[in-house]
């Protein structure tokens, strides 16, 4: 690749989240993959920290003003912020330009960063003019929308028009597919009873579809729904969109590399 090429290729900086970082590095590794297969240079800055969204919906606003600052730092200058999940895409992109609204020095590079930040499926749809990626999934799958890609952001067709595309894919929708799944963040750990009777409703119509694998684009969502399905026996697979879109499926489903070991 020429120098001149290489400069046009668009600057993404990957947001990789504290879920993905944890608990399923895996998914990180596919989201470069595949933002760098559709012409992105990519860069995973190690100053990276939380988004800040646990403190901000738990009211701790003077620690979310923090963090969204060194959020800001440290990507603003890229021309992209990328994530592979829509609960923190939302952070940056909607809420961080109310929570820094009355800062004099972050008000305006918050607006500017919320204008270039955007979840995986979306920014390889509606920015890189993607469509269709080269892997195989021979299974039959049902996807999760989460409350924070399709309430917040409105991110319906993107993951699915990418995942037509996977050779042996067949793509089931789930009655119900806009419903919560009950994780909520701090929100299962707050009420626990009723995030498991959510989550109760959630894994019924994901029998009912009869796929062998769950799909969604949020971590914490694929987390909780996949304990539910591990505590009831369930042999239904759980997988984050952005391994299966990559081909990069050779990790245990989630939930289940614990069982592996």
């Amino acid at each position: 690749m020429t120098t001149e090429a290489a400069e046009k290729r668009p600057h993404v900086g990957l947001f990789v989240t504290c879920l993905v970082d944890f608990f399923r590095p895996s998914v990180g590794f596919a989201a470069i993959k595949l933002l760098e297969d559709a012409g992105a240079t990519v860069v995973v800055p190690e100053s990276q920290t939380c988004c800040g969204q646990p403190a901000y919906n738990s009211g701790d606003r003077a620690d979310a003003e923090s963090i969204a600052r060194a959020v800001i730092e440290t990507f603003e200058r890229f021309d992209y912020v990328v994530a592979p999940s829509g609960s923190c895409a939302g952070m940056l992109k909607l809420h961080y330009t109310s929570l820094l609204a009355d800062d004099p020095v972050f008000a305006e590079r918050a607006g500017a960063l919320a204008a270039k930040s955007y979840e995986l499926t979306s920014f390889l749809v509606e920015v890189l003019g993607r469509d269709k990626v080269d892997a195989r999934f021979p299974s039959s799958v049902t996807y999760h929308d989460s409350c924070s890609s399709l309430r917040e952001l409105k991110i319906h067709d993107a993951p699915r028009r990418l995942l037509k595309s996977v050779d042996g894919l067949d793509l089931t929708e789930m009655e119900e597919t806009e419903v919560c799944c009950g994780f909520g963040g701090a929100f299962s750990v707050k009420y626990p009873d009723i995030a498991n009777a959510i989550v109760e409703a959630k894994v019924r119509n994901i029998a009912k579809s009869g796929a062998a694998c769950l799909l969604a684009g949020d971590l914490g969502c694929l987390l909780h729904i996949a304990g539910k399905l591990s505590r009831d026996g369930s042999g239904v697979e759980c997988r984050h969109v952005a391994e299966v879109l990559a081909g990069m499926t050779e990790a245990p489903a989630i939930g289940q590399a614990r069982k592996a070991g």
